[in-house]
């Protein structure tokens, strides 16, 4: 039995050694700086051969990029704990000895499924920085990769420190010499972001955006760069999340005193899931998303040009907006609930938010309350959209005391223009906040980056962590024509209010206030024929003490005179 079992294990492995000779039979062969496409097998293994590499090549750096099935990169046949690294966005360095023409790696599919994929291997000389030869903290010696975390609120990337270059054959710069200018101290790491375009998930799009940045010059010249790190500084870069819009983070490190520069493996994300069947990338937009924000348009719309006009109305979407956003922020930061769940009681909270406003009004008719609750409303949109743009990637807002000190003063500001001019300041909220209200409602059906300067507010609200975060988000086709769509809502319904109240009261009155005033009268003015009328009760007791007479038996009367 022990026998059989040998001589089946001998086949096995046969079979196994003979599918890996079969797949590197013909090995694929790169080019130095030339992106090629490369296909892995299911549970097979692609031979990639470099040869006619330069002398004066010092180091290489392969590049391997997918869009969201991972890949393994390997130095050797057999996949081995720092020897290999496994991701979607994968790279290896490699140090070349003397006389080195040709080198060889391996690329595998750990999936079970096949991978496609785009590699490139790009050359550097001995003056060039050599990125991640300073690990401490990652498996690989030499890791030249940057590592992307993602959550709802941020984006965090990772990488190791880069060392100084050196020549073929020469021993690496110690990396732990802290006071000697001429280590790798004196490196500097730009930190740059490319975005894809809006509503775009396909693949071709990322090899596109890929091609563009992968190198030093592509980086430099496509990229927005974001800020520069010292050597002093933590290897660490927080982002805002933008589910379903693809971001592709690089990093430059470079040596000012040869003046060379190299590139760290760039990374992509979605900040979502293509494969998450709950979520995923695919569906980001929810029916109940859907459904809450299209009913928030229309109520938008109907502000935006006859809000003052309806001045309950207004006062109601006002209460529901100022209620739903704190119940939201409260009941996150407190509980659990299924996203679904929380929306439903969000609404219902909102709702009674609003008819609190309303009937607040009805009551004791205080038109200025209201006024300045409409110009916080107003100031607050104002204050996220000085904040969503370069602004707020000041280091000084990442400070949340600061951050809040200062937006909560510029809330307070407005207001008092309000005051002085009351019914042009809530004509004006009418017309921009209605009009932002469709422009959120157009977000639940397809992506535009406007929806952010609300949504920053919020994460920040909910994360503490967010305040270290880079909130810049991108404006392409479709945000440009949503900000003319915003303007020319906003000023058409403001135009339209002016127009129809110029010879209106500037606010209509309470209806408690109205009745209150009227009883008053009739009360007090003996000149009005109502105020010889008997009240309503006497009224009434009369009616039916009439009402008892004709139904009395025959024989009794009833006297004439009551």
């Amino acid at each position: 039995m022990s026998r059989l079992w040998m001589v089946y294990v001998e086949l096995v492995l046969i079979s196994c050694l003979g599918q890996i000779y079969a797949q590197n039979e013909n090995p694929v062969v790169f080019t130095l700086g030339m992106f090629q496409n490369v296909s892995i097998p299911v549970n097979g293994s692609v031979e990639v051969n470099v040869s006619r590499i330069p002398a004066e090549v010092a180091f290489v750096i392969l590049q391997f990029h997918t869009q969201h099935r991972n890949a393994t990169i390997s130095y050797t046949r057999v996949p081995a704990y720092g020897f290999s690294v496994t991701t979607v966005d994968s790279g290896l360095l490699f140090p070349l000895a003397p006389n080195q023409l040709t080198l060889s790696f391996f690329l595998l599919s750990p999936s079970g499924d096949s991978v496609t994929g785009i590699g490139v291997i790009l050359p550097y000389s001995r003056t060039d920085p050599v990125p991640g030869a300073c690990n401490l903290e990652f498996p690989l010696e030499n890791d030249p990769n940057i590592y992307v975390l993602y959550n709802l609120y941020e984006t965090i990337i990772r990488f190791a420190p880069a060392n100084i270059g050196y020549a073929r054959g020469d021993s690496p710069p110690a990396c732990d010499v802290e006071t000697d200018p001429n280590t790798r101290w004196r490196l500097q790491y730009d930190v740059y972001q490319y975005f894809l375009p809006e509503n775009d998930l396909s693949e071709q799009s990322l090899i596109s955006g890929m091609e563009m940045v992968a190198t030093v010059p592509g980086m430099v010249e496509n990229g927005r760069k974001l800020m520069t790190l010292s050597s002093q500084d933590k290897t660490l870069v927080s982002f805002n999340s933008i589910p379903g819009q693809g971001v592709i983070y690089g990093i430059v490190v470079r040596d000012p005193v040869y003046n060379s520069s190299a590139s760290y493996v760039p990374v992509h994300t979605y900040a979502c899931s293509f494969t998450s069947t709950l979520d995923g990338c695919t569906m980001l937009g929810r029916t109940s998303t859907k459904v809450f924000f299209t009913i928030t348009g229309l109520a938008g719309l109907f502000v935006c040009f006859l809000g003052h006009r309806f001045f309950k109305c207004e006062l109601f979407c006002l209460g529901f907006g100022f209620g739903a956003f704190c119940f939201f922020v409260l009941i996150t930061r407190t509980t659990m609930l299924d996203y679904d769940i929380r929306l439903a009681l969000t609404a219902l909270i909102g709702v009674v938010g609003g008819v609190g406003l309303a009937m607040t009004w009805w009551r004791f008719g205080s038109v200025m309350a209201c006024v300045v609750f409409s110009g916080l409303t107003f100031s607050f949109l104002l204050s996220s959209i000085i904040f969503f743009t370069p602004l707020g990637d000041l280091s000084v807002f990442h400070n949340d005391a600061v951050f809040w000190v200062t937006f909560v003063c510029m809330m307070l500001v407005l207001p008092l223009f309000f005051i002085r001019w009351p019914r042009v300041g809530n004509i004006l909220t009418c017309g921009v906040v209605g009009a932002y209200m469709v422009v959120l409602a157009v977000n639940a059906y397809t992506y535009t980056s406007l929806s952010y300067i609300t949504l920053d507010i919020l994460k920040r609200l909910l994360n503490e962590d967010f305040s270290r975060t880079f909130i810049s988000v991108p404006l392409q086709q479709i945000d440009f024509i949503l900000i003319s769509v915003w303007v020319i809502l906003a000023v058409w319904g403001i135009a339209l209010q002016l127009y129809r109240e110029r010879s209106r009261p500037f606010f209509p009155p309470s209806p408690y206030v109205l009745w209150c005033q009227e009883r008053e009268r009739r009360k007090t003015n003996v000149l009005d024929p109502s105020h010889h009328m008997p009240s309503l009760p006497a009224r009434l007791l009369a009616r039916l003490r009439q009402l008892t007479r004709h139904q009395e038996p025959a024989g009794e009367r009833t006297p004439l005179l009551l």
